[in-house]
């Protein structure tokens, strides 16, 4: 009885470059957050530009499949890790770039490569400090009293804490929601008790709005509208179980410190003055920067654009709710993002806007009456909150509508050049 040999294995087909290319960018893009829509039109215009009209792209929130063409085997390649922001600044310059003709493939992955492997522009935990602004500035915002200000900057000093803590210990990161919830829920609740301050809830909010998901949701709602129900779907989700994990919380410290559901209705103890706002978004926004490691050239546009959006916000949300402001705020960001991106060295649209857009969305705005909801206010609350919610992804929506209009995408090429 004799035996066969079994057959040499047949190699591999060589990846196509561009093929390998466009999974590296779309990899890129969607660990740095961005709406799986956008990241698909970026591919498909990259492809057309690089000769390839026909490529197909699926993209989910957990990875993305490209064919080149239509008869062409389909391949799948999942979201490695999250990006930086500044990462994905460099990752969508590198993509129009591309687009414009002023690298080829190989360059590309290259630079692709680089900006990976690129070092933060700062420590990570001068990064997780950029919490304390953020948290102290909101509240200058949102409940300007001394007492609140100072119990938010402890507050905020707790959730960088417990952020590092997650950082280091990545299996207790699941629970940073209901920890960071409940721990600044309780400090706030315990002095409210003791009647050191009033008004809790614009001080917890305020606090926990750097974690808050509310950009997540939005996103989802937004990729909803676009038509990416499943990627939407699994965003919306994931924010409102996150959602659900700070109002347990809050709950709990509530329920620990034994204080009635009354207290964490919506009050606002004293009106902010014009500076006061002001100070509180110049450190609002200094945190923000900090926190997302934000390119230092688009700061001062950033911080622009920012004001503008803030003020359109607060004028037509005072005068026609949450849901109406959280709307005008995001097509404020997109018109002004829009304008700053065809100036001469303006940056890219995203860079613009995404800031923005976390300004407008965190809970301090947008989601401020859910907090209420855990306590038992009956459907005002939601009603508020999903308005507020909706207003925002509308607003969304139109701004990407607006950022598309013709002479943005020459406007792009031009800066990608001159890159």
């Amino acid at each position: 009885m004799s035996c066969l040999a079994p057959p040499p294995p047949v190699p591999a087909a060589p990846a196509h470059p561009l093929r390998r290319l466009l999974l590296d960018l779309g990899d890129a893009l969607l660990g740095g957050g961005l709406p799986v829509h956008e990241v698909e039109e970026e591919l498909r215009g990259l492809g057309a530009a690089l000769g390839a009209p026909g490529v197909r792209v699926a993209a989910l929130t957990n990875g993305l499949f490209v064919a080149l063409h239509a008869d062409e085997p389909t391949s799948f390649r999942p979201v490695d890790s999250a990006l930086r922001f500044e990462q994905t600044a460099e990752v969508l310059q590198l993509v129009h770039r591309l687009r414009a003709g002023g690298l080829d493939g190989e360059q590309g992955l290259a630079e692709l490569d680089r900006i990976r492997r690129a070092p933060a522009r700062w420590p990570t935990w001068v990064g997780e400090l950029g919490a304390l602004p953020v948290g102290v500035g909101l509240c200058l915002f949102l409940q300007p009293v001394a007492v609140n200000v100072l119990v938010a900057g402890v507050g905020s000093l707790i959730v960088v804490g417990l952020t590092a803590l997650a950082r280091r210990l990545p299996l207790l990161r699941p629970l940073l929601p209901v920890t960071a919830g409940f721990a600044v829920a309780l400090l706030v609740l315990s002095l409210a008790r003791a009647g050191v301050l009033e008004g809790p809830l614009r001080t917890i909010v305020a606090t926990l709005a750097i974690l808050l998901p509310g950009g997540l949701l939005v996103t989802g709602l937004s990729e909803i509208a676009a038509g990416a129900a499943s990627a939407g779907t699994a965003r919306l989700v994931s924010g409102a179980v996150q959602l659900a994990l700070f109002l347990t919380g809050v709950a709990a410290a509530a329920t620990a410190t034994g204080m009635p559901a009354s207290a964490l209705e919506n009050v606002q103890v004293a009106k902010p003055g014009w500076w006061v706002v002001c100070l509180g978004l110049a450190l609002a926004v200094v945190g923000l920067v900090v926190y997302v490691h934000t390119p230092p050239r688009a700061i001062p546009w950033i911080g622009a654009v920012i004001v503008v959006t803030v003020a359109a916000q607060v004028v037509v949300g005072s005068v026609s709710g949450a849901a109406v402001g959280g709307l005008a705020g995001a097509v404020t960001a997109a018109v002004a993002a829009t304008v700053v991106n065809r100036l001469p060295g303006g940056p890219l649209w995203q860079v613009l806007y995404l800031p923005a857009f976390w300004i407008v969305v965190p809970g301090s705005f947008g989601l401020l009456n859910t907090a209420q909801i855990e306590a038992g206010h009956g459907s005002q609350p939601v009603l508020a909150a999903v308005s507020a919610v909706f207003g925002v992804s509308i607003g969304t929506l139109i701004g990407s509508v607006i950022s598309r209009v013709p002479g943005s995408s020459v406007r792009s090429a031009q800066a990608a050049r001159a890159a």
